[in-house]
This record gives C-alpha cells, structure tokens and sequence, in this order.
C-alpha cells in the first residue's frame, strides 16, 4: 500500500490539503496529514464532518500546535517525531 504524508503549513491550504488526504484514502493509500505552525483557521461543519471520515477511513492527523489537539483532536507530534513518519512515507505532498 502508498503511504503518504500530507503537509499542510498554510492556513488558507488547510481545506485543500484534507479533501486531497480524503481523495488518497479512497485510492487505498495510507494517509498521514500533518498541520504544521498554525492552527485550523476555519473549523466550521463541513471540516469537522471530513475529519471524522479521515478518521472513520483510518486515516491520522497530526498537528506541532497543541491548540489543535485540545479543541480538534490531532494528535500532537513534534518536528522531530514528524521527519520519521516522513522517512517512512513513499510521497510527500506539501501545501
């Protein structure tokens, strides 16, 4: 199976860096996302709703900005426990 890392380090990138990690779980790719230095800047509905499917799909969010953990339920992973998983990953797409 692909594994890839989505890297989402801009916040006007965020929807699209989640509807692409979406896309590649239903192509049956193994899919990390990683929210980079921000927090999400629009947690409206339709965002909540697509981060239960990336769970519900096994996808794994990950965040450096333990805001995002606490209110959105990421997992916390510093840059250093992130550039393993990013070894690990087959592509990496940034955005």
């Amino acid at each position: 199976m692909l594994k890839v890392a989505v890297l989402i380090n801009r916040v006007d990138q965020q929807d699209e860096g989640l509807r692409s990690s979406l896309g590649l779980l239903c192509a049956n790719a193994e899919v990390q996302m990683f929210v980079l230095h921000h927090e999400i800047g629009n947690m409206n509905e339709t965002y909540r709703e697509n981060l239960e499917w990336l769970d519900e799909m096994e996808g794994e969010y990950f965040s450096d900005n333990k805001t995002n953990v606490e209110k959105h339920g990421f997992k916390y992973a510093t840059i250093e426990e992130i550039a393993p998983r990013l070894k690990d990953a087959d592509i990496i797409i940034p955005f």
